[in-house]
C-alpha cells in the first residue's frame, strides 16, 4: 500500500508490513503445513491466527512500533509465531543467542529499546535476572509455564495467556516504511562487546526476493526445509521468504548429527541450511551413509569457508545438490554464491573454483579493494566491499564503528579475498586472522585446505603463534578423525610442505579432541588462539 504525501507521484511514500506474505499464505494454502516443531503442526492459517492474536496482545499491553520484544529460547515453533507477529505489529525483533550468558542478555535489554523478553524454561533463571537487572519497564513472558508471583519481581505474563488475549479473526498489519528497523542481529560477540546490526524492513525484503529468485534455495509449495541450527540467525534468515512460497519449515530442537539424519530420513526433507562443522560432524559420524536422505534437492552451506576437501566429499555424500553462498549479519542475506551446477562443474573440470565462495548474487554488487579504496585487478588480494538492497547501513547506538563498517554506501566487510577473472570470488581470511611471519602474509584458510586433504583429519584451525625470530608462527590445531590416532604431527607438516610454499607450512601440530565453536556454530579461531598468546611479552594483532 501506498500512501501520497502530495499531488505528485514522485512524492509518494510507499508502505509495507511483511506479515502480508502469511496472510496471504493463509489464504492460498490454509489447511497445509506452514510449521513443524516437535508433535506440533502448524497450518498456515493457523500460524496466521497466533501471529495476529500475538501481535494484537502485545499492542493491548502498551508496546508501540518502533519498541522491541527480545527472545531467549532453544529452538522451537512459537518463535516462528513471534516472528510474524513483530512483523504485524510493527514491532523490532531482538533475537538473542540462546548460548549467550546472563551478563550479555542483560547489556542486550539496556542497550536494545526492549520491551519485552520471551523465554524457555532452559533460561528462565538468567531471563528474570537480566530484566531484573536491565530496570523496570520490561515484560517478562515465559513459554513454558504460568508466572509465579513468588519467585517474580518483575512483571510478567505467560504466553498463551498472551495468545489467549489477542484477536485471531483480523489480521493485525501495521503500516511501515521499508526504512524502520525490523530486526536488530547481534553479532556471536566472540571477538569484543555485542553489537547489533540494524536489518530494515526493506533489507528484510530484498532478502526474501534474493532467495525467491534463486534456483538452489527458492521455496514452494512442497518444499519441506529442515532448520537445524539457531533460527534465531542464518539457520532462519529463509523463514519470509519460505512462509511466501508455501513451504513447510521443520524446527529441529537440537543439533546433532543423529537428530538431523533421522529427521531428513523420517520427514523426507527436500532442504536444508548447515554450518562447516555440521556437515563436518554428519560426514564424520558413525553409519551416517546408511539413512536414506534421497529426498534433498537443496542442502546450502554457509557462515563460514569450507574447503575444497570437504565440500568434494559433501557432494560425494549428499549427491549433486550441494550449494553454498557467503553472506554476513551486515548484509541481510547471501551475497555472493555457488550453486549445485557450479559445484558439479568445479568437481568434474575446474578444481580451483572450488575454493571459491560464487558470483555476486542476485542485485548485489560486490568488488576487492586497496588499501587507498581503489577497486582492484583480478588475483589481487584485498577487503571485500558489499552494497544492496539487503545491506545494512548501521549498527545500533554505535555511530563511530558504523562510520568505519558502512561507507558510501558499501558494507566493508573485513574479509579478505581476490576475484578471478570471470567475476567468482574467492576468500582468503579476515583481515584479524591473517598471519604474517618474516613479512610474508600466510592465510590460515589456505593452511587449512591443505591439512583437510588429508584423510585423517576431521577438522583443523590455524592460527599464528609467538615467535622471536619471524614475529609468527604458523601453527596448526587438529581434530583426526574417528579411530585415527596414528596420524603424527610430522606427517602433516611434510603433508602440507607437499601442497604449499615452504613458509605456509605449520611449524608444529597439536591434537585436540575437539575444537571450539562460538554460539553460531562458527569454529572460534579466537579461543585456539588464545593460550598461545597469553604470556607473549609483545601481541602481534
Amino acid at each position: 500500500m501506498c500512501k501520497f504525501t502530495g499531488e505528485h507521484p514522485d512524492l509518494e511514500q510507499c508502505y509495507m508490513n511483511l506479515g502480508t506474505y502469511l496472510s496471504r499464505s493463509a489464504r492460498y494454502w490454509p489447511q497445509d503445513p506452514a510449521l513443524v516443531s516437535g508433535d506440533r503442526t502448524w497450518t498456515f492459517a493457523g500460524l496466521e491466527r497466533s501471529a495476529n492474536a500475538l501481535a494484537s496482545a502485545l499492542a493491548a499491553r502498551g508496546l508501540h512500533p518502533g519498541d522491541a520484544v527480545a527472545s531467549v529460547a532453544w529452538n522451537r515453533g512459537e518463535l516462528v509465531e513471534t516472528e510474524f507477529a513483530l512483523y504485524k505489529a510493527g514491532l523490532t525483533r531482538a533475537p538473542i543467542n540462546a548460548r549467550l550468558g546472563r551478563g550479555e542478555i542483560t547489556h542486550i535489554l539496556r542497550y536494545a529499546p526492549v520491551r519485552a523478553l520471551i523465554f524457555d524454561a532452559a533460561h528462565r533463571e538468567d531471563a528474570l535476572a537480566a530484566i531484573g537487572a536491565a530496570g523496570t519497564g520490561r515484560l517478562a513472558v515465559p513459554l513454558d509455564d504460568e508466572p509465579d508471583d513468588a519467585a517474580h519481581t518483575v512483571p510478567a505474563v505467560a504466553y498463551a495467556t498472551l495468545l489467549a488475549e489477542g484477536d485471531t479473526t483480523v489480521p493485525f498489519l501495521v503500516d511501515q516504511d521499508e526504512n524502520e528497523p525490523c530486526v536488530l542481529n547481534f553479532t556471536s560477540g566472540s571477538t569484543g562487546a555485542l553489537k547489533a546490526a540494524v536489518q530494515t524492513v526493506g533489507n528484510r525484503l530484498a532478502n526474501m526476493r534474493k532467495l525467491l529468485m534463486s534456483d538452489d534455495s527458492r521455496p514452494r509449495p512442497g518444499t519441506r526445509y529442515l532448520a537445524c541450527g539457531p533460527i534465531t540467525h542464518a539457520t532462519g534468515m529463509g523463514l519470509l521468504a519460505g512462509v511466501f512460497g508455501g513451504s513447510t519449515t521443520y524446527v529441529l530442537p537440537s543439533w546433532s548429527p543423529s537428530n538431523f539424519l533421522e529427521t531428513v530420513e523420517k520427514e523426507r526433507i527436500t532442504a536444508t541450511f548447515m554450518v562447516p562443522a555440521m556437515v563436518n560432524m554428519v560426514l564424520a559420524h558413525p553409519g551416517a551413509e546408511r539413512h536414506d536422505l534421497s529426498s534433498l534437492t537443496s542442502v546450502r552451506i554457509g557462515g563460514a569457508p569450507i574447503s575444497p576437501q570437504r565440500l568434494r566429499e559433501a557432494v560425494e555424500f549428499f549427491g549433486p545438490v550441494v550449494a553454498q553462498g557467503y553472506g554476513l549479519g551486515e548484509t541481510t542475506s547471501v551475497v555472493a554464491g555457488l550453486s549445485a551446477d557450479e559445484i558439479g562443474r568445479a568437481v568434474r573440470e575446474d578444481p580451483e573454483l572450488l575454493q571459491s565462495c560464487g558470483r555476486a548474487s542476485y542485485d548485489t554488487e560486490v568488488r576487492v579493494v586497496g588499501e587507498d579504496g581503489g577497486e582492484l585487478g583480478p588475483r589481487e588480494v584485498g577487503e571485500v566491499i558489499v552494497r544492496g538492497p539487503d545491506c545494512v547501513r548501521e549498527y545500533w547506538k554505535e555511530p563511530e564503528l558504523s562510520a568505519e563498517t558502512f561507507r558510501e554506501g558499501w558494507v566493508h566487510t573485513g574479509d579478505l579475498a581476490w576475484m578471478r577473472e570471470d567475476g567468482y570470488l574467492f576468500l582468503v581470511d579476515r583481515k584479524k586472522d591473517m598471519i604474517i611471519s618474516g613479512g610474508f602474509n600466510i592465510y590460515c584458510t589456505e593452511v587449512e585446505a591443505a591439512l583437510y586433504e588429508h584423510p585423517a583429519v576431521q577438522e583443523a584451525c590455524v592460527v599464528g603463534v609467538p615467535d622471536e625470530k619471524w614475529g609468527e608462527a604458523v601453527r596448526a590445531v587438529v581434530v583426526a578423525g574417528p579411530g585415527d590416532t596414528g596420524v603424527t604431527a610430522a606427517e602433516l607438516i611434510a603433508f602440507c610442505a607437499g601442497r604449499l610454499d615452504r613458509f605456509k607450512k605449520p611449524r608444529a601440530v597439536d591434537f585436540v579432541t575437539e575444537l571450539p565453536h562460538n554460539r553460531n556454530g562458527k569454529l572460534d579461531r579466537k579461543a585456539v588462539r588464545e593460550p598461545y598468546w597469553a604470556h607473549a611479552a609483545r601481541r602481534v594483532n
